[in-house]
């Protein structure tokens, strides 16, 4: 994955200004302070934002998006949520398992933690050869980082995540790139 000479700006603030960059197809963690570019970043490899100029070459992927916002449907229940992206209805039942939530809950039930599990499935078991995640451990303690962390290894494809902890970057045995 490579990017090249990229400017980007919102409303006239330059965030990036001939940027280049090139990542490996193992996990990657974007550090920096708040407001820097991590978010940015992401949707502009996602294809959701446009550079004003330069490229970025993910190949042919596809990716799939765990935004910072969890974006779970209200009127669903947490296994519906999760199966509105797939129909691994046995795998989603395993990570729901394994990440300690009740596949019958409704969102409104959920803590922060709870509900970003869950956007974390949907995010995994989406057909996708890439995932970009932004913030995905939000809410979770070290036990769950860890266990959440592990799944994301098993996933053995390219990742890229924006973080601000080293801890989650060691959990993750990532590469950090700092912006």
């Amino acid at each position: 994955m490579k990017i090249s000479n990229l400017w980007f700006s919102y409303e006239n603030k330059p965030i990036f200004e001939d940027y280049s960059l090139e990542l490996s197809d193992g996990i990657t963690c974007l550090m920096g302070a708040s407001g820097i570019g991590k978010t940015t970043l992401l949707k502009l490899m996602a294809g959701l934002l446009t550079p004003d100029a330069g490229t970025i070459d993910i190949g042919n992927r596809k990716v799939s998006f765990m935004f910072q916002e969890d974006r779970l449907l209200p009127w669903l229940n947490v296994r519906d949520n999760i199966l509105l992206v797939t129909d691994k209805e046995k795998e989603a039942d395993e990570l729901l398992e394994e990440l300690g939530i009740d596949g019958s809950l409704k969102t409104a039930e959920l803590s922060g933690g709870m509900a970003r599990r869950v956007a974390m499935i949907r995010c995994l078991l989406y057909e996708s050869d890439m995932l970009l995640m932004d913030e995905p451990f939000k809410g979770m303690d070290e036990a769950l980082i860890k266990k959440a962390a592990s799944i994301i290894i098993r996933q053995n494809k390219p990742v890229v995540i924006s973080t601000h902890s080293t801890d989650e970057v060691k959990a993750l045995e990532a590469e950090a790139i700092i912006l």
